[in-house]
């Protein structure tokens, strides 16, 4: 059930609307369907975008014959804020985004990655201006522009990256930007590792020879390259996907590693452009972490929520040892997301009446 009927007002605080604590609701599995909860739980908890649709600003930029989706994670994120029940199904939602992506219609465990990206991909464009619509049958892509025109799945997600391309004979150098919404990390080692390894590892500079060369248009022949990214666009929220498994000839390998990551002040100023670096640099504060219990590709996937650098909504093994005084955690998790905190920089500040700030 929906709850459209339920007033939100933006005047009314958030800790009077929550006296039993909304968002603290469970989600029913319909069979192997935790990967979905696992990535619905975490986006139904990030402040700004739940404040957008219990706003109900979300109906204003619908477009007739596209909004079954946004219309049923709308109603989702009501029932599980507005609602009196401690758990509820996501089936709405399931059903319709099953209808786009048939991969997910089936009662079988599934990648939690791709899951998201197809979520943020359905939901941006229903809602962005043009009529016109993508599917994504196939989300295995991590980066890659969601479109020009800008949506709260954009302006909350979306950053930019430039990869300077420097030719190895002519020395010349060209830039190509990109757009992600998901960073996929590399994990650089066998043994416990932190994100930052990981993230020091993806920003790199590496050399393209081989197969690989460019075609530079200065010598006008394939040479060998030295590319660098840095990030000149960060996101309001940025998330990490670790690549967890990895191929040995034939045989698909998963990494257990430990990964140490803080639960705030992740400074990003390090694989920033010179540009992002001349202003003070957005810190962000985790605020989930999606989590593969065991050690097979049919496990389930938890959640993990912090509110801060304090102790906050925890499930699972997570939760021993934490405590208020925790500023570092380590796991075996399989994604990451991080919202900024102040400062930010001008241009992701945003308003967002009636959010939490974690």
């Amino acid at each position: 059930m929906c709850l459209g009927s339920v007033m939100y007002s933006h005047k009314e605080p958030m800790e009077e609307v929550r006296s039993h604590l909304p968002g603290l609701t469970g989600l029913k599995n319909l069979g192997n369907t935790c990967y979905m909860n696992a990535i619905l739980q975490c986006l139904c908890s990030l402040p700004p975008l739940v404040d957008y649709f219990l706003l109900g600003k979300y109906k204003a930029a619908l477009h007739k014959g596209n909004g079954e989706a946004v219309t049923a994670f709308g109603c989702l994120v009501s029932d599980m804020w507005l609602g009196e029940s401690a758990c509820v199904s996501p089936e709405g939602f399931h059903s319709v985004l099953g209808q786009r992506y048939p991969t997910f219609s089936k009662r079988t465990q599934q990648d939690a990655q791709e899951f998201l990206i197809c979520v943020l991909n359905e939901l941006h464009e229903a809602l962005k201006k043009s009529s016109k619509r993508k599917c994504v049958p196939d989300a295995k892509g991590t980066r890659g522009s969601l479109s020009e025109t800008p949506t709260i799945i954009t302006e909350l997600f979306e950053g930019q990256l430039s990869y300077d391309i420097t030719c190895l004979e002519c020395k010349s150098t060209s830039h190509r930007p990109e757009s992600f919404t998901v960073l996929s990390l590399p994990i650089p080692s066998k043994s416990a590792c932190s994100l930052q390894d990981c993230l020091e590892c993806f920003f790199q500079q590496d050399t393209l020879t081989w197969n690989n060369q460019i075609h530079c248009s200065w010598c006008g022949s394939k040479q060998d390259a030295a590319v660098k990214a840095t990030i000149t666009k960060a996101p309001q929220i940025i998330i990490f996907h670790l690549k967890r498994f990895e191929w040995q000839g034939k045989q698909k390998r998963k990494l257990s590693t430990d990964i140490w990551y803080p639960l705030g002040d992740l400074d990003l100023s390090p694989y920033s452009s010179e540009e992002m670096q001349g202003r003070k640099a957005a810190e962000y504060s985790l605020c989930a972490v999606v989590k593969n219990l065991k050690n097979n590709e049919d496990s389930d996937l938890p959640m993990f929520q912090v509110s801060g650098n304090q102790a906050g909504m925890l499930t699972n093994s997570f939760s021993k040892g934490l405590s208020k005084s925790t500023t570092t955690m380590k796991s075996q998790g399989n994604g990451f997301a991080w919202r900024a905190v102040s400062p930010v920089p001008a241009y992701l500040q945003r308003t967002f009446t009636g959010g939490r700030e974690w």
